[in-house]
């Protein structure tokens, strides 16, 4: 079978290679990711201006542009034919609760899903001292049973795991999104122009604590798989909306 590999880290990252070798013994894997790093793109598509393709190899692409940019020309114009799977990752530090809405590694798995694909996002939970071998060899597995499934075609999977120091992947749950504490620290200076400039972002983002959510299963050193939908509706919410009378 045909497996896509993209990522928001970069094609250089070590992530990525890390899948490239787990997923070589489950068929043709063609690597499509983008020159630079895209942390923080969400579904963001490049528009207004053309985008680079160059070819490493001869399964393997670097474009100038963003995830959802690399899958989508991938499925389009690159691929031979339709692949089997999606995988996107493994992203350096976590994609969890709101966070997800903001991720490049969760929107190139949603490129893929949104045309029936079955896709998967996959991100380790840590800020240094990575160990990519243990998430890919997982990743791997889950990649096997997946394409073996009915899993829904408007469905994808959102994968985020511990720091396991290099030991194997054993325990999992199956989470839900949870939520994001942020520190919302706006650092304002002037340049030597008199010019007003912003960055965004403090310390390091925090979870609330709730059972069942990703967050929480992290905190337990437990691998997280949380199931993400394509259609955004809030269906509780329409069948309430259709109640009230404007």
């Amino acid at each position: 079978m045909l497996i896509l590999l993209s990522n928001d880290d970069g094609i250089n990252s070590k992530g990525l290679t890390a899948l490239e070798h787990s997923l070589k013994n489950l068929g043709d894997v063609w690597t499509v990711a983008p020159e630079h790093s895209q942390s923080a793109m969400g579904r963001a598509l490049t528009l207004k201006r053309p985008l680079k393709v160059s070819q490493l190899t001869a399964r393997r692409f670097m474009i100038d542009g963003t995830p959802s940019d690399c899958v989508n020309i991938a499925l389009n114009g690159l691929l031979p034919e339709k692949p089997a799977v999606v995988v996107s990752g493994i992203n350096k530090g976590p994609n969890m609760g709101d966070d997800i809405s903001y991720s490049g590694t969760v929107a190139a798995a949603f490129e893929a899903a949104i045309r029936g694909i079955p896709a998967v996002a996959v991100s380790l939970a840590c800020r240094d001292n990575f160990h990519f071998t243990p998430g890919a060899d997982f990743t791997a597995r889950v990649v096997e049973k997946i394409v073996q499934s009915s899993l829904s075609t408007d469905t994808f999977l959102n994968i985020n795991i511990p720091d396991t120091a290099g030991k194997p992947v054993s325990e999992y749950r199956i989470t839900f999104q949870g939520k994001c504490i942020y520190d919302s620290t706006i650092t304002e200076f002037i340049d030597p122009r008199g010019e007003k400039f912003c960055s965004i972002g403090g310390t390091d983002v925090g979870f609330k604590s709730i059972p069942g959510s990703d967050a929480d299963a992290i905190a337990e050193n437990v691998v997280s798989i949380t199931p993400l939908s394509t259609d955004l509706t809030h269906h509780a919410a329409r069948e309430a909306l259709e109640k009230i009378i404007f």
